[in-house]
């Protein structure tokens, strides 16, 4: 061992054995009663309490003359009141009680034609030749696969089947709807 490692072995023995003396001799002080701190701090706590008790008073104040909030026109969360209902006549008594109207006995009745749409067209081969049978959706949700001669809806009647068409007659008008294959 050489001598400058010898010194500083001694120098750290010698702070350890400083700080562990130090620390030793600290010993705990007495707590010291707190009503002297409180008597000496009376006074200032009782200028704060009247002056947090002066501003609350200033905000009450300010809070009665204060403009008093809307009444709520809108509320987001309640639907509107509904009207009541109005009771509803025997239909025999609402034609008997109405005029007829003049125009409206002149102008045929509105007929709705039903939503028809050509889905697919399938060939079948006869000896007759080919038959092709359409693939038609609406009407009452169903699917209805017809030939040429067929009825369908009661309504209407297949003309012609072609490739990617099919016509229709209606047998009360006489009119052809034409579905086109999409």
């Amino acid at each position: 061992m050489t001598a400058g490692r010898l010194a500083a072995l001694l120098l750290a023995a010698a702070v350890c054995g400083a700080w562990l003396a130090s620390a030793a001799g600290v010993t705990r002080q007495a707590r010291l009663a707190r009503s002297t701190p409180r008597q000496a701090q009376a006074p200032q706590f009782d200028a704060l309490t009247a002056d947090v008790q002066a501003q609350a008073g200033r905000l009450r104040e300010r809070l009665a003359r204060a403009p008093a909030p809307r009444e709520v026109q809108r509320n987001p969360f309640r639907f509107a009141d509904r009207p009541a209902p109005t009771p509803r006549r025997a239909a025999g008594s609402a034609i008997r009680d109405a005029a007829p109207p003049t125009e409206a006995v002149d102008a045929p009745p509105e007929i709705r034609e039903p939503a028809l749409q050509l889905i697919g067209v399938a060939e079948n081969a006869s000896k007759d030749g080919v038959v092709r049978t359409a693939l038609i959706t609406g009407g009452y949700n169903e699917l209805m696969m017809v030939t040429a001669g067929q009825r369908i809806l009661g309504r209407y009647e297949v003309v012609t089947v072609g490739a990617d068409a099919v016509e229709l007659k209606d047998v009360q008008t006489g009119a052809i709807r034409r579905l086109i294959l999409q």
